[in-house]
């Protein structure tokens, strides 16, 4: 067993590689491709001038030699300096992080408590009216773009009732991005729990449960639930690298300074050393999480082939 779990781990560990590579050359190609330069919103630069900033960016290069030196630097994570804010990348991208990861934790936490107990609810009430409402107000929710419950929040919650303020710049800012952040998951979440809990409510042990006299909620929380959440616990890594590299245009919204923004705004200025940083970082993330996720289904759920 530990020689297939390392074998497994090894041969993730070289598609998380193969991942960073493909998304370093998507990249590099959108930039080279898109029209400007870092440095076309400079006034009145000289031509002198221009020439010194591309060398000292190394923006003068050949392609395949700035290609090969972002992919370097995707790999020793050292991005450098940000071209347009003059300060290390790391810096820029772990000042961000530090707010994203907040939100995203909270949202995740609130996601998973009402998604669990929603899902209990419509399961154990299959068919009936709050099984039907659960579900309908799950389906709008995901079906819904974060940017458009944003908008509706910040216009209804900031602007006419004037409960809460319209950024993130203080603690009661961060409420509405938490809210809408976590609707989808708790959504998922919900829909997830009642197919699982359904599913185990009609196994052979739950009816013996059941037989013995045991209540409602004792068979439910100790029998149930314990085994129905293996595919709720096995989503919440995707799940939490989802939040945090989907929240671009919800930080943008309520003007967040986390990631989501950080990155949109090193698109606009054109910062290939920033924009390269966070499409690197937050793919970390991504794959991280996504390899974490695959190792506590395992530990989860013994029965599972690494095959």
């Amino acid at each position: 067993m530990n020689i297939r779990f390392f074998k497994y781990i090894m041969k993730r560990v070289v598609l998380s590689a193969l991942t960073i590579i493909i998304v370093v050359s998507v990249t590099f190609i959108a930039m080279q491709v898109t029209p400007g330069s870092p440095f076309n919103s400079e006034k009145g630069i000289s031509a002198e001038t221009l020439a010194t900033l591309n060398k000292l960016y190394g923006l003068d290069k050949p392609l395949y030699e700035q290609y090969f030196r972002y992919l370097l630097a995707a790999f020793s994570w050292n991005f450098g300096f940000s071209i347009k804010k003059n300060r290390p990348v790391m810096t820029i991208l772990l000042e961000g992080l530090q707010v994203s990861a907040i939100i995203g934790i909270l949202a995740l936490v609130i996601s998973i408590i009402i998604g669990i107990i929603l899902g209990s609810i419509a399961a154990t009430h299959q068919n009936k009216w709050s099984d039907r409402l659960i579900m309908v107000l799950s389906t709008g929710s995901v079906a819904m773009p974060s940017f458009v419950i944003s908008s509706i929040l910040l216009y209804l919650v900031c602007q006419e009732w004037k409960l809460l303020p319209a950024n993130g710049s203080t603690v009661a800012g961060y409420i509405l991005p938490i809210i809408c952040l976590s609707l989808y998951p708790m959504a998922y979440i919900t829909r997830l729990t009642r197919s699982s809990t359904l599913d185990v409510l009609n196994q052979d042990y739950i009816r013996t449960a059941k037989a013995k006299g045991l209540s409602r909620p004792k068979v439910l929380f100790k029998h149930a639930l314990r085994n129905s959440l293996t595919p709720v616990i096995t989503y919440l890594g995707p799940e939490f690298a989802y939040i945090i590299t989907g929240s671009l245009v919800v930080e943008q919204i309520f003007g967040i300074t986390g990631l989501g923004r950080t990155f949109t705004s090193a698109i606009t200025a054109r910062d290939y050393t920033l924009i390269m940083g966070t499409t690197v970082f937050l793919t970390y993330i991504m794959v991280i999480m996504l390899l974490l996720s695959d190792i506590l289904y395992k530990v989860v759920n013994p029965k599972v082939d690494f095959d």
